[in-house]
Formats: structure tokens, C-alpha cells, sequence
């Protein structure tokens, strides 16, 4: 499960210092299909600002089965995003 949730919280943007109610809630309809965050190693914002006075975040998730290691090999690319505020995600599935 990926996508744009909107929802900054310090969980997965050290660079907020704030948790949310929100992130319950997403996190329960994600282990309701056996789903967990995947928190990137490299710390990638996934939402760029255009203005210089607004951080860059992390607003794009990425939530994997991890018990399937072969669905869980995901890619942020920032350099993809050409004129979109937001990074692409892609993720491999080996078959």
C-alpha cells in the first residue's frame, strides 16, 4: 500500500517534531491487512516544497507485507520528479 497520505508526523519525518491522532488510525487499517511502514534507511523526503521557507517532508509511505521479503524492495527517487512536488515510489515484485 503507497500513496500521498498527507499525514506529517514525527514518526517517519525526524525533521517533525509532532505526532497525530491520524497516524493511529492509519496504522490500524494497515495492520488490518498484515501490513507495516516501511521506513526508508536513507531518509529521503518524499514531498518537496517550492517555497524556500517551507521543509521539504515525508508524506509519501510506503506500507509492505514484511513476512514476503520478495514484495518489499521499494525505490524513492526524487530525481523522477521532474515538475511534481512529489517523488516516485516504485516498488519490485520478483516473480
Amino acid at each position: 500500500m503507497t500513496g500521498d497520505f498527507n499525514i506529517r508526523d514525527s514518526i517517519w519525518d525526524p525533521n517533525y517534531l509532532f505526532y497525530l491522532y491520524n497516524s493511529d488510525l492509519l496504522f490500524d487499517i494497515a495492520d488490518s491487512y498484515s501490513l507495516s511502514i516501511f521506513n526508508s534507511i536513507e531518509n529521503v523526503p518524499t514531498r518537496f516544497s517550492d517555497n524556500d521557507n517551507n521543509a521539504h517532508s515525508v508524506l509519501d509511505l510506503v506500507f509492505l507485507c514484511l513476512s514476503f521479503p520478495e514484495f518489499n524492495c521499494h525505490v524513492i527517487h526524487p530525481d523522477w520528479r521532474f515538475s511534481l512536488d512529489d517523488a516516485l515510489i516504485t516498488v519490485d515484485i520478483l516473480i
